[in-house]
This record gives structure tokens, C-alpha cells and sequence, in this order.
């Protein structure tokens, strides 16, 4: 889920001074960002400069972690929301926030007829509509929206591809149907069923759903000088132009006293997993599904209850690892980086894991103490992973550690949800009353695995093969062992 736009380097830039200003002491001055990413007479991408300029300050707002939707004067200003920042001591539910302001109020979805249609002899759009929702108007094919569908089956069969469907990007992107519109024609979300995915942060055009982010929280503990341990999800090896351990290098000049792997925590659930599958096929169950993706997990509490009990009791590697920098530095401070929305709300709910960051916000620290990656020196990595843990954030990457753990105690028989969707999710519920063709099932939330998170700054294509890369290595040098 790799996008490069303007939203997305918009928020890079807000990101970036906003963490600038805190290392200069000088967060006291917010109050003149969207002054200074819109002076006047400047160019504006909305209706007009001002309703950019507080699409901005609610951007900034969220980048502070404030919840928008508590908002109660749009006269009060950043700096107010600094102090907030600044005075908390732990981040709230939920993790993500919609900007109302930025929301553009998507005409409802449907089939439209485009300048295209030439209004051909054979007509096979009247001929195929179920409904008789298509008729001839001037010569061109009209749609009676009251009497259409959505089926597409016009959409399919036009010769000259003049029918398309309009979309609402971020209720299209979501799931399990959390986004609708409200009655002002804006969209919100309903959180009761939300499951943190992120697909709708990734979808929307206009950047109006933001995740509240704990920068400030971070950059706080790297100044109070205690000790800050960054544990990094696996799919960072295929994110930064750089080897693990000059990666490494950069972290600890961040300020992190240590990086470390959380492949070696999902080593330490492969394991498990393996043992936890061999003792549900004895005792004649007929499906375990795997618990590592905390959207998947989410999904299951609020949408597939009846799934609830096949699902892996196994911890995620997160916790593992957290648990693991915990017992060996007890005083840390433990932050989490990685590519996931779904992982701020298990953060929170963690007590190992203090704080959580993702790639692209890791990204905007570096570029904000113009660290150059390929420059750093090299720092060890505490507590080095296997091949297993190392190959988890990639589609099939689970069902492989743990198959390589199981080691013929037991029969698997593996299938994969690579992504959830409406569909998937209807899939799952047929699984979940034993009509399954498999007995273990990994299910993650993003196509593609972790690698095609809502918060990667690499192509998942690119850095799917560079993981390959990595865990080949990998393995290679454990043979040799």
C-alpha cells in the first residue's frame, strides 16, 4: 500500500517541522505552520488558502496526537495542543482521527455512462442490465440510478470501456464497512467497528483520516535521557537504502540506546505457533488461524466471533520482543517502528510496548536530523534473528516459519488470506463453521504482508525482494553455523 502523492509528502512536511521545532525548543511557534506552508498570495490546492491553512493546523493537530473529532474551538490555537502533547502520559483510543474540514463529501457511489459511449447498434449494455436501468438518450446510453444496482455487468461488456463506477475511495477501501456518510454527506468513521487497518488513511484522495501520532511522546523520552530502545518490525529491511546494521547506526544517533529486531520475537512466536498447531491437531480441531496481524485480530473480535476460538492464543513477536528488552533492561522505554496502523492501538494496550511509530514517521525523524543513511557507521543489532522471524512481514512468511518448526509431528495443510477484504472476510465466516479446505490459515490484513503496510516508504515489489534477499543470506549463514 505504497503511495507517493502529494498528501502523502504534505504530511512528511508537517511531520518534519514539527519535530524540528521540538529539537530547536521552539513547538511554542506552531502556531505560524500553516502560515508558512501557505503564505499569502501563495498557491493553494483547496476551495481557497484559508480552508487550506486549517486542513493544515488539523493535520498538525493529529501529528500531536489530538483526537479531532473532540474538537470544541477552532479558535484555540497549536500551541495549546503542544502543552497537551507535551503533559500526557499516555496515548488514548482510538488510534486513527477524520479531519471533517478535508473531507470532500464524495458524491454517493455508482455507474456512470462517460463521453465514451457512442451509442452503438448493438447496445449489449441495454441487453445485459438486469434491471432495465439503461436506456437511450440522444443517442447515448443513460443510467436510471434509482433503478441500478451496481452489478457491472454493463461495465463488463461495453466495447468502447465508456462505463465506469465512481467510487467512494475510503468506504470502497475499508473491510467491514466502518466509514459511511453522515447526515451532512460527510464521511465518519464508526469506530465500534473499526478494525485500525489503515486502508482508508491509504485511500483517501483528499487526506481527510489521519492516525494520532506519539512523536512528541517519543522525542520527550529521547530527551529525558532515559534509556530508549527502538524494536523494529521486520519489514524495515526492505524500507531504507541501507544494511540492517548501518540502519542500526542511524537509529542510535537518533538517541535510541539500542536497535533491535523484532524478527527475534517473531522467532520466538514461530516456535510457539508450531507447538500450539500440533496440540489443537491432536486434540481433533480442525483449523488454526494465525494472531500475528493485530487488524486480522481485530477483525475477528468485532466482525468473525465465531472464528474467535481457531485463532492462535501465540503473543505477536511485537510483544515478544518488547517482553524480551523489558526483562534485560527493565527501566527502557520501548518503542515500537514499523509499517502498521493496527500496531498503535496493540502499543497501547500492551504494557511492554511504551510507544509506536511507523516507517515513514522513523523516515521524517532522519531526514529532520539530515542523517544520511549511507554515511553512518554500523551498529550491532541486539540479539541478531533467524531466517524464520526474518521472513515474516512477506505473504507466507509465517506459514513457513512455523512449518519449519513443526518438523513432521503433525500434517499442514496451509492456506492464505493475503489481504483482507469484504469478500476475505465472508471467506473467513464459511472457514469458521468448518468448511475449510486447509487446517491452518494466515491471514494478513495488508496485500502483500507487512511490506504493503499503510505506513512503508518503499514499493512493496522492491522491498518484498530485498527481504528475499535478506532472509536467504540468512539462512545461508545458519547452515553454516
Amino acid at each position: 500500500m505504497f503511495y507517493d502523492n502529494y498528501n502523502t509528502r504534505i504530511q512528511k512536511d508537517i511531520l518534519t517541522r514539527v519535530i524540528r521545532a521540538f529539537c530547536s525548543n521552539s513547538l511554542d511557534k506552531l502556531d505560524r505552520l500553516p502560515l508558512e506552508m501557505r503564505p499569502k498570495d501563495g498557491e493553494h490546492s483547496r476551495c481557497c488558502i484559508y480552508m487550506d491553512r486549517a486542513v493544515l493546523k488539523y493535520r498538525c493537530m493529529a501529528v500531536l496526537g489530538m483526537r479531532l473529532e473532540d474538537e470544541k474551538d477552532e479558535l484555540i490555537p497549536l500551541s495549546e495542543y503542544v502543552k497537551q502533547a507535551l503533559g500526557r502520559e499516555k496515548m488514548e483510543l482510538p488510534v486513527l482521527t477524520f479531519i471533517h474540514d478535508a473531507c470532500s463529501a464524495c458524491v454517493q457511489a455508482h455507474i456512470e455512462v462517460t463521453r465514451g459511449c457512442h451509442g452503438c447498434f448493438a447496445r449489449p449494455c441495454i441487453a445485459n442490465c438486469p434491471t432495465d436501468a439503461i436506456t437511450m438518450v440522444d443517442g447515448k446510453a443513460q443510467i436510471n440510478i434509482s433503478k441500478c444496482v451496481s452489478c457491472g455487468k454493463c461495465i463488463k461488456v461495453c466495447p468502447y470501456h465508456a462505463i465506469i463506477r465512481i467510487p467512494i475511495p475510503c468506504e470502497e477501501s475499508c473491510p467491514v464497512d466502518a466509514i459511511s456518510k453522515n447526515e451532512t454527506g460527510k464521511e465518519e468513521i464508526n469506530y465500534s467497528k473499526c478494525i485500525n487497518c489503515g486502508k482508508c488513511m491509504a485511500a483517501c484522495p483528499f487526506g481527510a483520516i489521519m492516525p494520532r501520532l506519539q512523536i512528541i511522546d517519543v522525542l520527550k523520552a529521547l530527551k529525558s535521557g532515559k534509556k530508549t530502545v527502538a524494536i523494529v518490525a521486520p519489514a524495515i529491511a526492505g524500507q531504507f537504502k541501507c544494511d540492517i546494521n548501518q540502519l542500526a547506526g542511524a537509529i542510535k544517533k537518533l538517541g535510541f540506546e539500542q536497535a533491535v529486531e523484532v524478527a527475534t520475537g517473531a522467532d520466538v512466536t514461530s516456535v510457539k505457533e508450531a507447538d500450539e498447531f500440533v496440540e489443537r491437531m491432536k486434540k481433533g480441531e480442525k483449523i488454526m488461524t494465525s494472531s500475528c496481524c493485530p487488524a486480522y485480530d481485530e477483525a475477528v473480535k468485532k466482525h468473525i466471533p465465531e472464528l474467535k476460538s481457531s485463532v492462535s492464543e501465540t503473543p505477536s513477536p511485537m510483544h515478544f520482543t518488547g517482553a524480551l528488552v523489558k526483562e534485560k533492561m527493565p527501566d527502557a522505554i520501548t518503542v515500537f517502528i514499523g509499517p502498521c496502523a493496527a500496531k498503535r492501538k496493540e502499543g497501547i494496550l500492551d504494557e511492554v510496548i511504551d510507544y509506536v511509530l511507523t516507517f515513514d514517521e522513523l523516515n521524517a525523524l532522519m531526514e529532520a536530523h539530515e542523517i544520511d543513511l549511507l554515511k553512518c557507521e554500523p551498529a550491532q543489532i541486539m540479539e541478531s534473528a533467524k531466517w524464520q522471524g526474518r521472513n515474516f512481514p512477506v505473504s507466507g512468511g509465517t506459514t513457513k516459519a512455523i512449518k519449519s518448526h513443526i518438523d513432521g509431528r503433525a500434517e499442514m495443510k496451509p492456506l492464505l488470506i493475503d489481504g483482507l477484504t469484504a469478500k476475505s472476510i465472508k471467506l473467513l465466516k464459511v472457514y469458521a463453521k468448518g468448511v475449510c479446505p486447509g487446517n491452518f490459515i494466515e491471514v494478513m490484513s495488508c496485500e502483500g504482508g507487512c511490506v504493503g503496510g499503510p505506513s512503508v516508504i518503499a514499493d512493496p515489489r522492491i522491498s518484498t525482494a530485498k527481504i528475499g534477499n535478506f532472509v536467504q543470506a540468512t539462512e545461508s549463514e545458519q547452515k553454516q553455523k
